[in-house]
């Protein structure tokens, strides 16, 4: 340990002097400092072997890291298509759900305004039964707003899906079902109509 300290000041003293640099100087210390157990090899830049391959033991990091990355990419990429199908799924049946629900809708509009057109065309039929009316319309009445609420609904949830799938990176189908919900969306309710005809 002395002759460490005596070297590494007389090194100093020669920086001082000469001014080498920090390189030069831990090189030469190496150089000086006496071999204390020679059965342990130290490598570093200096005595790195060049020529001879080196040995690793055990497998090769990357083939080891190879198959298992492959299985769980497989197994990433079917989690992910069997979630993309349910979520499809799940729109296509609520786009169904929807247009059957247009459909009904419309039936029930079409209905209303034929009798509505058939009692109004009759005017000895509205003064022999004008409580049955009152009533019927007030049930048709009912049934579309009750109708048009559960659309409303239903549009709502198809929209929620649909972002979803969105935020999931699936290209949605080209929508060719929701013509019917879109048609009802502009009809006159019979609210409307019943205002026109005041």
């Amino acid at each position: 340990m002395v002759a460490v300290a005596l070297v590494l000041a007389a090194g100093a003293m020669q920086a001082q002097t000469q001014s080498p640099s920090l390189g030069d100087y831990a090189r030469n210390v190496r150089k000086n400092k006496p071999e204390t157990n020679t059965a342990s090899r130290h490598y570093d830049n200096d005595n790195l072997p060049t020529t001879e391959p080196l040995s690793v033991v055990g497998p090769a990091p990357a083939a080891a890291g190879e198959g298992k990355t492959d299985a769980s990419a497989s197994d990433t990429k079917a989690d992910t298509k069997k979630a993309t199908d349910e979520l499809q799924q799940k729109i296509d049946t609520q786009k169904q759900k929807l247009d059957s629900l247009s459909h009904e809708l419309d039936l029930e509009q079409r209905e209303y305004r034929l009798r509505a057109a058939e009692y109004y065309a009759d005017a000895g039929n509205r003064l022999r039964n004008p409580e049955q009316w009152t009533k019927d319309e007030a049930q048709y009445k009912s049934d579309i707003d009750s109708k048009q609420k559960t659309i409303e609904s239903s549009k709502q949830q198809l929209n929620e899906l649909q972002e979803e799938a969105r935020k999931a990176g699936l290209q949605p189908k080209p929508d060719g079902g929701n013509k019917d919900a879109d048609k009802d969306a502009n009809k006159e309710t019979p609210k409307d109509q019943d205002s026109n005809k005041q």
